[in-house]
């Protein structure tokens, strides 16, 4: 696997902040529900989401920067080879050290022999849009080794969060600690609802009566529908704001908002109302709607 910093394209000094507004960004380029079958894009977004997991992750961050693992996460084995002195001449590789250290090593496969802790186990997992807004308190999921976890989705999960299961990894050696379960979220579009950080979008269609006398018209949200009232008079694309009905509240920040935007639909048309039209003679000439639109075009 290429170097995280690389496939991220940030500096090795970069701050979580950079780190996180990197991943974003090319998540969003190469999401595979963006591309569809294209498999290069797929794999482009794995190695991304990787990266993220491992710089995201303060100690592995720092345990990668010293060269105690390598780029997937795992362990490096000691490395024993010819360097040069300061005049040149080959050294000894094996000067200073224990051969019944550095033979047991080997023939262990380079582990240490002591209490370590387990191999931490990466994963990538779809959840549903409403999965990501509201939370899930607990969530069994089943691992590809057939293991069953009990996985909790904090309100607001955004692709790319990496959620970390303590002790659910590989088992320790020696008596050492198990490995994590790390998690990769990425979340599903939704058909009719839109998130831009904590606030949530949505179209509602309305008839030509309400857009004119105005109404009380039941709208959904993540968090249950509610009663919205239509100012009479309400041009197509009016938005409406209903406060704290975005994405919950957590981690100190305030609940989101969600914004209706109102979208005008004719569906049949009464005949009446189409012969009223047509004979409808305004005490005052009505201005031209497309003349702002004729006039930026000119």
């Amino acid at each position: 696997m290429a170097d995280p910093y690389e496939t991220l394209g940030v500096r090795k000094d970069a701050s979580a902040k950079d780190i996180r507004d990197a991943y974003r960004r090319l998540a969003k380029k190469y999401h595979p529900d963006v591309n569809p079958g294209d498999t290069v894009a797929e794999t482009k977004f794995k190695d991304i989401s990787a990266a993220h997991a491992l710089l995201s992750d303060t100690d592995k961050r720092a345990r990668y920067d010293r060269g105690e693992i390598d780029a997937t996460g795992q362990e490096r084995g000691p490395a024993y080879g010819y360097s040069r002195t300061a005049q040149g001449q080959q050294g000894n590789p094996f000067e200073g050290q224990d051969f019944a250290d550095l033979f047991g090593d080997l023939f262990n496969g380079g582990r240490p022999r002591g209490p370590a802790k387990g191999q931490s186990t990466r994963y990538q997992m779809t959840i549903s849009f409403l999965e990501a807004v509201n939370g899930v308190p607990k969530k069994r999921i089943t691992m590809p080794d057939g293991k069953a976890i009990d996985l909790q989705i904090p309100p607001g999960a955004e692709s790319g969060q990496v959620l970390r299961l303590r002790g659910q990894g590989a088992p320790g050696h020696a008596g050492g600690p198990a490995g994590d379960v790390l998690i990769a979220l990425s979340v599903a579009p939704h058909p009719i609802y839109r998130r831009e950080e904590q606030t949530i979008h949505l179209d509602v269609p309305i008839t030509y009566a309400e857009a004119v006398l105005g109404a009380k018209i039941e709208v959904p949200t993540p968090r249950g529908a509610v009663t919205v009232t239509v100012p009479p008079h309400s041009d197509s694309g009016t938005k409406l704001r209903l406060r704290g009905r975005g994405v919950p509240a957590h981690g100190g920040k305030a609940a989101g908002d969600a914004i209706v935007t109102l979208r005008l639909v004719l569906g049949t048309v009464d005949p009446a109302l189409e012969a009223f039209l047509r004979d409808h003679q305004p005490e005052q000439s009505e201005a031209n709607p497309r003349q702002s639109l004729l006039h930026d075009a000119a």
